[in-house]
């Protein structure tokens, strides 16, 4: 455990002075995402700020530094029967809880237990001033007009560096198995969404080559009476089968380098008329692409899915990446970035060229 925000808050300090940038580094396993980091900005790292600073079990309200790793928080967690159920994606051993709400990423369970985004309470904060802020607290009534904690979840560190995060934690589920069975891609999505409109404890639903999986997770006698109703085989290995969805780790996505699309769109949209080969995870309402497009190209067929798509991984970054926005929406975020950072030192152009 390490509190190094006076250090980190000397070099804004410094980098406002002397008219430097910054890119924000914690544990580097997410360095794909967004645009390409400027490359004459000096790295403003974030790993060593680690520790969990304050954790109370039966008020499941857990504080940590934000260079913590993922795993050194669901270790403490699991001793304690409890979990982050928004199923952080592990990139690598460095994942740290700072970059997984920086980057606004959630697992299988996203529809039904929320985004990280979701189970922020507070943050703590160093802005473009080097002023270290705090928004929010550590239940959920301290949460009132603009939630500026969750406003970080996506922002890519655009608003300045997280020092510190309050998340609600969850009990783990006392029972989870997985039913699979072969499905076409083309009846999938109405029996995905048929069953998620069941009042039954589904906690994930995807297809991938030709099969779907559905997840049930809760107490043991409802578990178990949904799994004797619904179709499907139990899956031996379903654990493991979710972690490798949870971190990207299926071998739909080993390809790193090549260009991997993500569509977040209505979970009951017709898939678009895509060539290659595809992930419908979230029960339809995220669907992974592989193939070479253009943006511009693959942003009207989000939209008639009523969605946005981005290039998730892979492809060429040096160009823009996320799905555009209006005029309304760009005048907005710049505002935000001008009052969070006025002279532009944190990521520039990390989420979009003009930010």
């Amino acid at each position: 455990m390490a509190d190094i925000s006076q250090q980190l808050r000397e070099q804004v300090l410094q980098a406002r002075s002397s008219g430097e940038k910054l890119n924000i580094v914690g544990g580097g396993s997410k360095a794909f995402i967004g645009r390409e980091p400027n490359p004459k900005a000096r790295i403003l790292d974030m790993s060593g700020h680690t520790g969990i600073v304050d954790y109370h079990p039966v008020e499941l309200v857990m504080t940590v530094r934000a260079g913590t790793p993922l795993s050194d928080i669901e270790a403490a967690l699991a001793e304690q029967g409890q979990a982050l159920h928004f199923e952080s994606p592990h990139f690598g051993s460095g994942s740290t809880i700072g970059g997984t709400l920086a980057c606004n990423l959630s697992g299988p369970s996203r529809p039904w237990a929320g985004s990280v985004r979701d189970q922020v309470l507070g943050i703590r904060l160093l802005n473009g001033k080097g002023e270290h802020l705090r928004f929010g607290g550590e239940v959920m009534k301290n949460v009132a007009g603009y939630d500026v904690s969750r406003l970080q979840a996506g922002a890519l560190g655009t608003l300045g560096a997280i020092t510190e995060i309050s998340l609600k934690v969850m009990p783990r589920h006392a029972a989870s198995l997985t039913l699979v069975q072969d499905m076409a891609m083309d009846e999938v999505l109405h029996y995905m969404n048929s069953r998620t409109a069941e009042p039954k404890p589904i906690t994930a639903a995807c297809w991938v080559d030709g099969k779907v999986y559905l997840r049930l997770s809760g107490a043991k006698s409802a578990v178990e009476a949904t799994a004797q109703k619904w179709s499907g085989n139990v899956m031996e290995q379903g654990d493991a089968f979710w972690r490798s969805v949870q971190d990207m780790q299926h071998e739909f996505f080993s390809d790193k380098d090549a260009p991997l699309w993500r569509f977040s769109v209505g979970s009951t949209a017709t898939n678009p008329a895509l060539d290659g080969d595809w992930f419908i995870d979230w029960a339809g309402a995220q669907r992974w692409y592989r193939g070479t497009a253009e943006l511009s190209d693959m942003e009207p067929l989000a939209r008639a899915a009523g969605g946005q798509v981005s290039l998730f991984r892979g492809g060429d970054r040096s160009g823009e990446v996320m799905h555009s926005q209006p005029n309304a929406l760009k005048m907005i975020q710049r505002r935000m970035k001008a009052s969070f950072d006025p002279d532009g030192i944190f990521n520039p152009g990390r989420l979009y060229s003009w930010l």
